[in-house]
């Protein structure tokens, strides 16, 4: 049987998402770019330090400190919701739900790696990622966020199949465009919510049936409105 990587979330506003989690390798392939970028960084620093004795060395080490904490904090909270590394790979953190992390969840999952360090090398971390479908690690569990392999955006201009029905009454341009954009949306919302939406158009379409017979007549009205006859 295949493997599949993918886990599904819902939106608040009932639209259905396929994440695909990423796996250890494409992670562990992230975390040596970030470690290279912050041991690069910390090179730097501590060579203009250098000058002013412990002084210095007292400054570097709180950069460092700084730097190992916050640096993941700080680019997971900035559009794109990434590290350097994780964006090199196409990766991103995201909420379970999908959307963006929270600056409370990004803190959390990353003091947290402590404890996926234990017993040394990440090894608990690795652990569980590899015993999950969804690949988290108890950072991750804990905030409710995921790491996933972005996706390129599509575009959903044609509208389902259906055979094109005129409404019942005439329809205002705003509630034309209330219709088209539904069923523009109708593969990636929920069954329940698509239901749920055709349900309310009803008296603007005068579609009244069984949730189900409500959803495809919609979408005939949708296909006559773009001038399929």
């Amino acid at each position: 049987m295949r493997l599949d990587t993918l886990t599904s979330a819902e939106t608040p506003e009932g639209i259905a998402l396929a994440l695909r989690p990423a796996g250890v390798v494409a992670r562990a392939g992230a975390f040596a770019i970030d470690l290279l970028i912050r041991g690069a960084l910390m090179l730097v620093v501590s060579m203009v330090l250098a000058p002013l004795g412990r002084f210095g060395s007292g400054l570097a080490l709180i950069l460092w400190f700084a730097l190992e904490w916050f640096y993941p904090v700080l680019f997971e909270l900035l559009p794109g919701g990434a590290t350097p590394g994780k964006r090199a790979l196409g990766l991103r953190v995201t909420m379970d739900s999908g959307l963006p992390i929270t600056p409370a969840a990004s803190l959390l999952r990353n003091l947290l790696r402590t404890a996926d360090f234990l017993p040394f090398a990440y090894g608990l971390g690795l652990a569980t990622v590899l015993m999950r479908s969804d690949f988290k690690r108890l950072g991750d569990i804990a905030a409710g966020t995921i790491v996933i392999h972005v996706q390129r955006a599509t575009l959903h201009g044609a509208l389902p199949e259906a055979a094109p029905m005129a409404p019942a009454q005439a329809l205002s341009p705003r509630t034309q465009a209330a219709v088209i954009a539904w069923a523009g949306r109708s593969t990636r919302i929920t069954e329940a919510r698509l239901a749920e939406l055709a349900q309310l158009a009803a008296p603007a379409t005068g579609v009244n049936a069984a949730s189900r017979d409500a959803v495809l007549r919609l979408l005939s009205v949708a296909n006559w409105l773009m001038g399929k006859r």
